[in-house]
C-alpha cells in the first residue's frame, strides 16, 4: 500500500524533504531559547548585568526569527507537498477509472468512488501534511526537549520520563480504540453519497411522486450512521485533554516543588527551574501531538486501502500484444457464446447464442423485459468479455481489437441517453471532434433533429444544461443519434433509442438510415414491432436464448412469440401515436 501511493509523490519530491528538514530547524531555535531565557535570569537578572541582557536577549530574536522562518518555511513547503499529493492521487485514479470495463465498475458503486476521490483522498491529504511536518518535528523536538532536560538536571527529567511513559501507555490505549470506529465511518460516507447523488439527479421524480418525506428521511439515517460512529470515536479520543492536563499540571508541581527546594539548597538555579518547565510543555505537548498523528493515520489508513483499492484494481479488459487496428467491415458473428457477469453465476445471461450479421444488414430485435437484449449488443463493442465461445467483427475476434479502434466503429445509442454540459454542437462534436458545423447539420437532418434545433434561441450553439434537463426524452435520443452517425461507424447498435419518438419520426429515421447508411449494419432493440418490421431480418429474444431469427413474414408464420407480440399491438389499433390508437 504504501509503494502504491509513494508513487504518486512524483514532481513533490523536494518538497517533502524540504518540510521536514525545515521542521527539524524549527526545533532547534526552539530548544535553543529557553537555554538563552535562563541566562539571561541566571547571568543577567540575578547579576544585574544589563549588557548581557541586551547580548542574550538579542540572541534570542534571532533565534524566534529564524524559527519563525524555517515554520513558514514548512507549511509552505508541507502546503506544497501535500495537495500536490492529493492531485496526483485524483488524477491518477481518474485516470484508472476510465481503463476499466463495465465488470470493473459494476464493482465499486458510482457514490464510492465519488467518495474515494472527495473525501478519501482529502483524508489523505491532511494525513500526509501532518506526516511531513508534525511525525519530524514532534520526535526531534521531545528527544531533544529530554537531553536539555538530563543536561540541566538528571534528578528533575526523570519525573519527565516517568509522565512520558505513562502517558504514551494511555494515549497508545485511546488511540487503539478510536482505530476501529474510523474504519468503519468511512464505507457509511458512501450510502450518504449515494443517498445525495440519487435525489438530486432523480429531483423531479421525487417531486412528482411526492416522495420528500421519505428522502429525507433516507438521508437522516445515512447522516445519523456517520454522526454516531464519528460520535464515538471523538468521545474515546476526547480523553486526549484531560490525561495530557492530568500530567502536564502533575509534572509542573512536581517540578515546581523539587525545584524550588534544589534552588534553596543551591543545587539549581533560577534560570533552570524556567527552563527545565518550559522543556516540560514541550515534551508533553509534543507527545499529545503524536498522540493526534496516531489518530490521524488511522483515519487515512482506512481512507488508503480504499484509495489502493482503485489503483491496484486490474480492468477485466485489456488490448492483446499485437492489436488490429483497423476493422474491416461491420459482419457480425457469435460462434456459440454464452455470457454472465458474474463468473461463478450458476445461470448466464446469454445463453449459446450461434447466428451471423452480415455487413450492411438492418438487424431489429425483439424480446421482453429481462430477455437479455441488451446484453447481447454490450459484447459487440467489448464493454464485456464472452464467457465461453467466440464473437467476431469484420471476421476478427474482438479480443484481438484495439479497443479504441472497434469502440470507434461501433457506435451505440441507448434509450436513457446522457448530454453533458455544453452547446449542442459541444454534444454532437462527442461523436466526431473536428466534425464541421454543416456536418453537424447533416447528421441531425438524418435523426430528425435539425427541425427543432433550428427552433431554439441560439440554434446549434443553444446550451444544454447538465443531463439534458432544457429539452425532451425525445430530442434527447435524436441528438445521441445524431452524435452516434457522426462517427460514421460501421456498426450503429440504437437500443430501444426511439421509444420516446412518435412512429412516424421513427419511421423517417429509419427510412434515412437506409439511404443514409446503407454499408453500415444496424442493430435495432425495440420494443414496438413498427420500428422492426421492415429491418432485414429480427432476432426474437426470450430469457437469453434466440427464440427466433428471420424476416417478419418468416417469423409471423413461424414463431409464436413474435406472432403474440405483433398481434397484441397491432389488434388493439397500433401504437398510442398512430391513427385510431387510444
Amino acid at each position: 500500500m504504501l509503494k502504491t501511493l509513494g508513487a504518486h509523490i512524483k514532481g513533490f519530491v523536494k518538497e517533502s524533504v524540504l518540510t521536514p528538514a525545515c521542521m527539524i530547524g524549527e526545533v532547534i531555535m526552539e530548544m535553543v531559547i529557553p537555554m538563552l531565557m535562563a541566562s539571561i535570569i541566571n547571568e543577567g537578572v540575578e547579576k544585574g548585568n544589563l549588557r548581557h541582557i541586551y547580548l542574550v536577549g538579542g540572541l534570542m530574536v534571532l533565534a524566534a526569527l529564524v524559527g519563525l522562518a524555517f515554520g513558514v518555511g514548512g507549511g509552505v513547503f508541507g502546503a506544497r507537498a501535500s495537495t500536490g499529493f492529493a492531485r496526483n492521487l485524483r488524477r491518477a485514479m481518474y485516470e484508472r477509472i476510465q481503463t476499466f470495463g463495465f465488470a470493473n465498475i459494476d464493482r465499486f458503486s458510482t457514490a464510492g468512488l465519488v467518495t474515494r476521490l472527495t473525501t478519501d483522498v482529502t483524508n489523505i491529504q491532511n494525513a500526509y501534511q501532518m506526516m511531513l511536518r508534525m511525525c519530524m518535528r514532534a520526535p526531534v523536538s521531545l528527544v531533544c526537549a529530554m537531553v536539555m532536560s538530563f543536561w540541566i538536571s538528571p534528578r528533575l527529567a526523570s519525573i519527565y520520563l516517568v509522565a512520558v511513559l505513562l502517558l504514551g501507555i494511555v494515549l497508545g490505549i485511546i488511540v487503539t480504540r478510536a482505530m476501529k470506529y474510523f474504519g468503519q465511518a468511512f464505507p457509511k460516507y458512501d450510502a450518504l453519497n449515494e443517498s445525495v447523488q440519487e435525489n438530486v439527479s432523480a429531483i423531479r421524480v421525487v417531486k412528482a411522486y411526492v416522495r420528500e418525506d421519505y428522502e429525507n428521511e433516507k438521508f437522516k439515517k445515512a447522516s445519523g450512521g456517520i454522526y454516531k460512529i464519528f460520535c464515538k470515536a471523538e468521545g474515546v479520543v476526547a480523553w486526549n485533554g484531560p490525561v495530557m492536563n492530568l500530567t502536564v499540571y502533575s509534572c509542573i508541581i512536581l517540578i515546581s516543588w523539587i525545584g524550588a527546594k534544589l534552588i534553596v539548597g543551591g543545587s539549581l538555579q533560577t534560570g533552570d527551574l524556567m527552563a527545565l518547565l518550559t522543556y516540560c510543555m514541550t515534551i508533553l505537548m509534543n507527545l499529545m501531538m503524536l498522540s493526534m498523528i496516531f489518530v490521524m493515520m488511522t483515519m487515512s489508513a482506512a481512507s488508503a486501502r480504499r484509495i489502493c483499492e482503485v489503483l491496484t484494481e486490474e480492468p477485466d479488459l485489456s488490448n492483446p500484444k499485437e492489436p488490429v487496428t483497423e476493422v474491416p467491415d461491420g459482419s457480425i458473428r457469435f460462434d456459440h457464446v454464452s455470457f454472465s457477469y458474474k463468473k461463478d453465476a450458476d445461470t448466464p445471461v446469454l445463453k449459446d447464442i450461434d447466428l451471423e450479421i452480415h455487413s450492411g444488414e438492418t438487424i431489429g430485435i425483439i424480446g421482453g423485459t429481462g430477455s437479455a437484449k441488451s446484453s447481447l449488443v454490450n459484447l459487440i463493442s467489448r464493454l464485456y468479455d464472452v464467457s465461453s465461445g467466440k464473437l467476431s467483427v469484420g471476421g476478427v475476434d474482438v479480443r484481438d481489437y484495439d479497443m479504441e479502434t472497434l469502440r470507434n466503429q461501433v457506435a451505440v445509442v441507448l434509450q436513457n441517453n446522457v448530454l453533458f454540459s455544453g452547446t449542442i454542437l459541444d454534444n454532437l462534436r462527442w461523436g466526431d471532434l473536428n466534425a464541421t458545423e454543416e456536418e453537424c447539420a447533416h447528421a441531425c437532418k438524418l435523426a430528425c433533429a435539425d427541425e427543432f434545433i433550428r427552433k431554439m434561441p441560439e440554434g446549434y450553439n443553444t446550451y444544454i444544461e447538465q443531463g439534458g434537463t432544457n429539452v425532451s426524452g425525445g430530442q434527447k435520443q435524436r441528438l445521441c443519434i445524431a452524435r452516434a452517425l457522426l462517427k460514421k461507424p460501421k456498426i450503429l447498435i440504437l437500443d430501444d433509442s426511439t421509444s420516446a419518438v412518435d412512429t412516424a419520426t421513427d419511421a423517417r429515421i429509419r427510412q434515412a438510415f437506409a439511404q443514409e447508411i446503407p454499408g453500415t449494419t444496424k442493430l435495432i432493440i425495440a420494443q414496438r414491432v413498427s420500428s422492426v418490421e421492415h429491418a432485414d431480418r429480427i432476432i426474437v429474444m426470450h430469457e437469453g436464448e434466440i427464440d427466433g431469427f428471420g424476416t417478419h413474414e418468416e417469423l409471423l408464420a413461424t414463431n409464436e412469440i413474435y406472432r403474440d407480440v405483433y398481434e397484441s399491438q397491432t389488434g388493439g389499433g397500433g401504437d398510442f401515436d398512430e391513427k385510431g390508437g387510444m
